[in-house]
């Protein structure tokens, strides 16, 4: 028996990003990861992570796609030295047992300029899942050495309390949203 009002969508497919198929490279002079954190619950506090390591993997489908990414928790900048260590300190971050913070993604979804990648991120023991909203900003070949970048902005957001980062509830917000700047190169065309 068929159900004639049951409509199968077209599959999303990379093609429909301009995305050469390989592995994509990080251009960590153009990438940035960004959050903001409620302070008090009335003022936001800004910070980076600059270290940063990431690959994005294009397949010839959109299913095939995959992020990866690891960030140095000691790496932390929030424009102020005494709150960055307070931050890596055991009571907050414990960058001492909890060196990294990891992301892959494990599906991606959209078409055109607004896609959805959902994934993992793990703090420490904990893994939680996360989705992010990704605009594709484009192409461009780079005058200098020839080679072609493509952007991203990813914005999403989690929460403190999910990863057992819960210290101080009423001096700092649960969530925290995250804005990532991201550039990645294309593969050696050969």
């Amino acid at each position: 028996m068929t159900n004639e009002s049951t409509t199968t969508a077209a599959p999303t497919t990379v093609t429909a990003l301009p995305l050469a198929p390989g592995d994509w490279v990080l251009d960590p002079l153009h990438s940035a990861v960004n959050f903001t954190i409620r302070h008090l619950g009335i003022a936001k506090v800004r910070g980076r992570f600059a270290g940063v390591e990431a690959g994005l993997y294009v397949g010839e489908r959109a299913e095939d796609v995959r992020v990866t990414a690891t960030i140095d928790l000691a790496s932390i900048d929030t424009g102020n030295a005494d709150r960055d260590a307070h931050v890596r300190a055991a009571d907050l971050l414990d960058v001492a047992r909890r060196p990294t913070m990891a992301f892959r993604s494990t599906r991606v979804l959209g078409e055109g300029g607004d896609w959805t990648m959902d994934g993992e991120l793990t703090i420490g023991e904990v893994t939680r899942p996360v989705s992010l909203a990704v605009e594709f900003g484009g192409l461009v070949d780079v005058p200098m050495n020839g080679s072609r970048h493509a952007g991203f902005e990813a914005t999403g957001e989690i929460r403190r309390s999910d990863f057992g980062l819960d210290f101080a509830p009423g001096l700092l917000g649960d969530v925290v949203k995250i804005q990532l700047d991201m550039q990645f190169v294309e593969p050696a065309r050969g």
